[in-house]
């Protein structure tokens, strides 16, 4: 499978680095198809913005799936940016652009479609996108079983389900 070297290197740096909850390769494959679930749902996506990337989930996973998408990654903590600049370099992902930033103080540019997943509530994360936030771009927010709470004010969305996971599709 495309994605057994991104396991192995989890597992073994989680150990020390604690870099996501993951304990074993069940629970990493359950994040990785997490993260590829609502995005073949999205079409003419070429240019993504990742806020928290974390240990990868989702954008090092879609960066690795799509390689004709450009990626960028946003991610503020040193121990993730080194794991997420390994993955790059092991898989040699030309498409991916690391920035070891807070999203808040990336200088914006433009994007299609910007995703998320476990950082924050939903309008937190409009809040510290806003300057990316152009007509036509989209969000896509990793969300879970309580996702009704943080909709009550938003327009023009759209909620894929599968099973207890729910993404949060909005458009700008």
């Amino acid at each position: 499978m495309i994605y057994d070297r991104y396991i192995d290197l989890l597992l073994k740096y989680n150990k020390t680095h604690k870099l996501t909850g993951a304990k074993n390769k069940d629970e990493v494959l359950f994040h990785i198809e997490d993260s590829l679930y609502p995005f073949k749902e999205l079409k003419d996506v070429k240019r993504v913005l990742d806020i928290g990337s974390g240990a990868g989930f989702p954008g090092m996973i879609l960066a690795i799936k799509y390689p004709e998408t450009k990626f960028f990654l946003v991610e503020p903590l040193q121990k993730r940016v080194a794991f997420l600049y390994l993955i790059k370099a092991m898989y040699k992902l030309e498409n991916v652009t690391i920035i070891p930033k807070r999203v808040e103080d990336v200088k914006s540019f433009e994007v299609d479609l910007i995703t998320s997943k476990a950082v924050s509530s939903v309008d937190t994360l409009l809040k510290i996108s806003s300057s990316f936030l152009k007509k036509g771009v989209r969000l896509l927010l990793y969300k879970g079983k309580n996702i009704q709470k943080e909709i009550k004010d938003l327009k023009n969305y759209e909620i894929i389900n599968n099973g207890s996971l729910n993404y949060l599709v909005i458009k700008v």
